[in-house]
């Protein structure tokens, strides 16, 4: 894959993919992290890609300038935790602490990216294994094992072996988000699945699941906004 950088304020990144099966010049803007990706068939030289993307830049720039920026984790940055948006601040002791809105991350300003996500990926193990014990004994069957991922692609899964995965940027969501991720993946213990018959498992263990799944469908991408990469 190469890259195009196309000029102007400011100047944008272009990944420069060639496809055999493509039969037409694309380009797409991912929702996770505003990378740009210009598809070109393999007949079609660089310079008319090139020619394309100039003029497409209006509506190029129109979408980045509306897309959420990154944030990356620190000091002063504000964070959600379950749904509640949090700051970020130096703290005191052994371990982070939660209390009126704010992170108290004690150590070096340096590491705190990386205790913090040592801190979310702990609570989120915590919170993924009491929803999955419960919904699972509500479904009769148990699971293997529970891995946690940083996953861009999905928010759980489950293995025909029991096994069940999730990202652990589900504890910045809402609750009821990740409750009806860990319902989903449970029912996929009976329905290795999406027939009707799985949605009505989903419904039976969780309740109404269509909010949940319409506001990571909508936002999810925003939880991966958090750039913990810092520390």
């Amino acid at each position: 894959m190469g890259q195009i950088r196309l000029t102007g304020n400011p100047p944008i990144e272009v990944n420069l993919r060639r496809s055999a099966r493509a039969r037409r010049l694309s380009l797409r803007i991912s929702q996770l992290d505003g990378r740009v990706t210009l598809t070109l068939p393999d007949a079609v030289p660089e310079a008319q890609g090139v020619a394309f993307l100039r003029e497409k830049e209006d509506w190029l720039r129109g979408h980045l300038a509306r897309q959420p920026g990154s944030v990356t984790i620190r000091a002063g940055a504000r964070l959600p935790v379950e749904g509640a948006l949090h700051e970020i601040r130096p703290g005191q002791g052994r371990s982070v602490r939660q209390a009126d809105g704010v992170l108290w991350v004690p150590g070096p300003e340096a590491r705190i990216a990386a205790r913090l996500k040592g801190w979310l990926r702990a609570r989120a193990r915590d919170r993924l294994s009491e929803a999955c014990d419960l919904y699972a004994g509500r479904l009769g069957r148990g699971y293997d094992r529970l891995t946690l991922r940083d996953t861009r692609s999905r928010w759980g899964s489950c293995t025909h072996d029991g096994g069940l995965m999730f990202s652990w940027r589900l504890i910045l969501a809402d609750p009821r988000v990740l409750d009806y991720v860990a319902a989903h993946e449970v029912a996929h213990l009976r329905h290795m699945n999406h027939s009707a018959a799985f949605w009505d498992q989903v419904r039976a263990l969780y309740g109404d699941w269509q909010p949940s799944r319409n506001w990571l469908r909508a936002h999810g991408h925003e939880l991966h906004r958090y750039r913990f990469d810092a520390g």
